[in-house]
């Protein structure tokens, strides 16, 4: 049995049915109809949170929360991310700023931030990569000081928690991802969350190619999702303690059977963060030994995958290739391993000799 970095968590079928049933019923199928609306309920009462909207992938999320804040210039970010995170920049016809990370967490390195920013600055685009918190607190202080927007990419964070709220209620925005590999999902998805009610607004009507009913209002696009993908959320929601409880085992015996005198994984050291546990990175001592690791593995039909590779600042359709040692070294010696709650204990402890014997 092929064995990939992750297996998408579905829930018992007569569930997911129940909801199909009602589509059926009522014959509404997508343009944000009574499953869509109910998951955004739901959505904002697990994160707390009083504007959400719930769009067709994590991706579309990006690119209308930039839209909408009609950011121009330079937006600083992140060159460890999925290319997502640049693409949206670039699409939005805005340019990249790279700054490089920090090697315990993997998240944008604060220190740097403020030599990036000139008079061409409107935002920082930051990742809370593998759903470990950026230095929220420095961010913010610093987009005050500069007068910038700050959406953060959480596309790993749903389920975190950092100090006792969620990760995804910092920044002016927040975006998620619920793509079928995520911890939470609806097959296909993503969210846009904001604190700020006529950005919301703006951002609904941009969701809905500019217009309710027959009233238009703005220019916008189609960034709608369907009744079967919120179905398929709803279904899962109630599932999410016992998927991230899971997916915590796992982990944990990973931590208890690598050797870390050998390599370490990215980490967040606080009191007052609570995991979802979304993936297992380790990041080894160069690329040969990685690719040796990858190797093995792939020899006993085992897949992890090489996340986050490349740096995004040497993607090869920049015209500004900075650099970024950190990252670009970073991302030439991590792997995220197979992560998932039905994911044996046997598996776990196969990996792990594996990489020990290997690393």
């Amino acid at each position: 049995m092929r064995i990939n970095v992750t297996q998408s968590f579905l829930p018992p079928i007569e569930e997911y049915q129940q909801y199909l049933l009602k589509i059926w019923d009522n014959k509404w199928l997508t343009n944000n109809g009574p499953l869509l609306l109910e998951l955004e309920d739901k959505l904002k009462e697990y994160l707390n949170t009083e504007n959400l909207l719930f769009v067709g992938n994590g991706t579309i999320a990006l690119q209308i929360a930039i839209k909408a804040m009609e950011l121009k210039g330079e937006i600083i970010t992140t060159p460890f991310s999925y290319c997502a995170t640049t693409t949206s920049i670039l699409w939005e016809n805005c340019q990249p700023v790279f700054v490089d990370i920090n090697a315990s967490d993997s998240n944008i390195n604060v220190n740097l931030i403020e030599e990036a920013i000139t008079e061409k600055t409107t935002a920082i685009m930051a990742t809370h990569v593998y759903g470990l918190p950026c230095d929220v607190e420095r961010i913010e202080e610093i987009a005050n000081k500069y007068n910038l927007r700050v959406i953060y990419d959480a596309a790993h964070a749903f389920g975190v928690k950092y100090k006792n709220k969620s990760l995804l209620d910092y920044g002016d925005v927040s975006t998620c991802s619920f793509h079928a590999t995520k911890v939470f999902h609806t097959i296909e998805g993503g969210c846009i969350i904001s604190k700020d009610a006529a950005l919301h607004e703006k951002m609904l009507l941009y969701r809905s190619f500019g217009h309710l009913g027959d009233e238009y209002f703005s220019v916008g696009i189609n960034g709608k999702n369907s009744e079967f993908h919120a179905a398929m959320g709803l279904a899962n929601l109630p599932h999410l303690s016992e998927i991230i409880e899971g997916r915590k085992q796992v982990f944990n015996g990973y931590d208890a059977q690598l050797d870390f005198d050998k390599m370490y994984r990215p980490r967040f050291e606080s009191e007052d963060f609570e995991y979802n546990y979304a993936y297992y990175p380790v990041v080894l001592k160069d690329e040969a030994t990685t690719l040796q690791v990858i190797e093995a593995l792939n020899k006993e039909n085992i897949y992890p995958r090489r996340y986050f590779y490349p740096s995004l600042n040497k993607l090869p359709y920049l015209t500004d290739q900075a650099s970024c040692p950190v990252s670009e070294e970073i991302s030439l010696k991590v792997i995220s391993l197979p992560l998932h709650p039905e994911l044996e204990p046997e598996v776990v402890t196969k990996v792990s000799e594996i990489i020990n014997q290997y690393a």
